[in-house]
């Protein structure tokens, strides 16, 4: 008896141990069991004029796509020739909003190797968005494996350019077939890619502001810290808005003291020389969940940072002490940052129906074009550096 009770304690801890390895092996796909399908020779098409690429209309030849569902997990990822999804009418994603993506880019290099640029980040902040969305979450690192491998396939379509890139869309959408607000049975990751050429096809363009406290883009205990489509939607009203007004960004403000949190879609900075006479560059903080953490973003920090040169802070900023700063001339610059531009020079905002005039531009912005440079030589390998990923 003794040893049939032990047989039987053996194989149920068995059992267990094979259901703990099956549910670890389904958390996450596995790069190893990547399947590629490759486009026809004939079906390949031609590609565009880096030269005369508009953001967003150009997609390569393949893209990469991964199913999950609750009782299987994860599947196996597959390269294939981009195609047109099918998805129920149902799906939660068209009803809830339920979905989430990123935003990275392939750079050829002067070396003419192709890099990626601090993939990793974006993978942690894509997990973040997963969880906080209800989305399945995945090894990261195993997409960085599956990206670079569809990046290699379509490394014809990274444009020969030091100022155009391939666009890379990593994506998960809530895909069961039910209405109903709760947490979605099935999902499907996706990357799609395509050239995109720079933000500014005919140089530097300093932009105007309108920074209205009617506008709100995030609140505190929201989702504006998470890198959803339901946080960029509501916000092409008023873009509309600010271009009546001449102004080609919104400048986010946020509560009665009309706190700073982003402008567009991209994060702020300030510098400037601070009450006590320092020079000091300022963002606004994480802390309230009010403003995407962005790779440009921590990328500045991080390189101001080692500069040592002044004072790096992350605090809340609010328009008063722009208007403060800028009556007492001590604004130097003010600006954005993003994957998309990397940097944007800010040279007015409209607020309280007053067009404040900010001196970025005066002398050359000689901070923000220095950002701009020692990220392009990074990017396109003028530099050698650890946050650059050689596909």
């Amino acid at each position: 008896m003794h040893a049939l009770r032990r047989c039987v304690r053996s194989l149920f801890q068995s059992s267990q141990s094979f259901r703990r390895a099956s549910s670890a092996a389904a958390s996450t796909f596995k790069a190893s069991e990547l399947e590629v399908q490759l486009c026809k020779e004939s079906d390949l098409r031609p590609k565009p004029d880096p030269n005369k690429l508009i953001f967003g209309q150009n997609w390569s030849d393949h893209m990469l796509e991964v199913e999950w569902t609750q009782e299987a997990g994860w599947g196996r990822p597959r390269i294939s020739p981009i195609h047109n999804l099918q998805l129920h009418p149902s799906a939660q994603v068209f009803h809830y909003a339920t979905e989430l993506f990123e935003g990275t880019k392939a750079y050829r290099g002067v070396d003419n190797q192709i890099r990626l640029f601090r993939p990793e980040l974006n993978m942690k902040r894509m997990n973040t968005t997963a969880e906080r969305v209800t989305l399945p979450t995945f090894d990261g690192d195993e997409l960085i494996r599956c990206i670079r491998k569809l990046v290699e396939i379509e490394k014809e379509w990274v444009p020969y350019s030091q100022t155009s890139t391939l666009y890379i869309r990593p994506t998960i959408i809530a895909t069961e077939a039910c209405i109903g607000v709760h947490k979605s049975k099935a999902a499907l990751l996706f990357v799609i890619t395509g050239p995109v050429g720079p933000y500014y096809p005919t140089g530097f363009k300093p932009v105007s502001l309108l920074a209205s406290p009617k506008f709100v883009r995030a609140w505190e205990g929201g989702c504006g810290g998470y890198k959803m489509g339901s946080n960029y939607g509501p916000t092409i009203g008023p873009q509309i808005e600010a271009a009546k007004h001449n102004c080609q960004q919104v400048l986010w403000l946020y509560g009665p003291d009309h706190e700073v949190t982003e402008v567009g879609t991209m994060n702020l900075f300030a510098f400037w020389t601070n009450e006590k006479g320092e020079k000091e560059l300022v963002t606004p903080s994480l802390d309230k969940g009010l403003i995407l953490p962005g790779i440009t973003r921590q990328s500045l920090l991080d390189l101001a940072r080692e500069w040592g040169e002044f004072k790096v802070t992350e605090r809340s900023l609010y328009m008063k002490e722009i208007v403060t700063a800028l009556k007492e001339k001590r604004l130097k610059e003010l600006f954005g940052a993003g994957t998309a531009c990397i940097v944007c020079p800010i040279e007015s905002i409209l607020y309280e129906e007053t067009r404040l005039q900010i001196p970025t531009m005066s002398e050359g912005a000689p901070i923000t074009m220095r950002f701009h440079k020692e990220l392009t030589d990074i990017q396109y390998g003028r530099v050698q550096h650890s946050w650059a990923c050689v596909v």
